[in-house]
């Protein structure tokens, strides 16, 4: 019986093993999860200038731009941050255009009780490397400089990056000691978030 229990156990074992793969770089995959990191590591680095602002909120460029930097840090298999583009591999430009609040509910005083802040940021994520330049990845478009055109005809310019419109939103509630400034830390927050998320590649 505890033969039998043993052989049992050798073969889940076994089959386990079986359904597992190995991967580049030393990483594996199980039914359709993988302990690879969802980006891509041909590109290794990233410049992040300071990002624009053309809001009425000044000085939330340089919150954004230093959140961004951070959720890069934290994330595994992120492009590394640095700060000389001539060794970068791809260059993230964010354009803060837009700061609204919103009341979401009055109180009997007619004051705001609940609420909301929405931030927009534009996003073009540059690929730099030999080869890629002017590529973009945010909004994948290829150009290859190399490609003649036909007989007559002009050769086509680079694409234009249409940026990528992130656009977090916030609630806060007066009452309770919430403020405008702290729902725009929130805000930027999840514009990191969501920003470093759409430098992810899709598997």
């Amino acid at each position: 019986m505890e033969f039998a229990r043993r052989i049992w156990s050798l073969a889940v074992l076994l089959s386990g093993c079986a359904l597992c793969g190995c991967e580049s770089g030393g990483h594996f995959s199980l039914f359709n999860y993988t302990t690879q990191p969802p980006f891509d590591q041909s590109i290794c680095s990233v410049y992040v200038p300071i990002a624009q602002n053309v809001s009425f909120r000044k000085d939330l460029e340089f919150d954004l731009t230093r959140q961004v930097i951070e959720e890069l840090g934290k994330r595994s298999g992120a492009p590394r941050v640095t700060s000389d583009p001539a060794r970068a591999d791809s260059e993230l430009q964010l354009k803060i255009v837009n700061v609204k609040k919103s009341t979401v509910l009055l109180n009997q005083f007619g004051e705001a009780r609940d609420a909301e802040l929405l931030v927009q940021v534009e996003v073009v994520w540059r690929d730099l490397r030999p080869g890629h330049i002017g590529n973009i990845l945010s909004n994948p478009k290829n150009y290859d400089p190399e490609v003649l055109p036909l007989p007559g005809e002009a050769r086509p310019p680079a694409p234009m990056a249409i940026p990528l419109l992130v656009s977090p939103t916030s609630m806060f509630i007066p009452e309770l000691g919430g403020s405008f400034a702290s729902s725009e830390r929130q805000a930027m927050t999840k514009a990191a978030r969501q920003i470093v998320n759409m430098m992810e590649v899709w598997r």
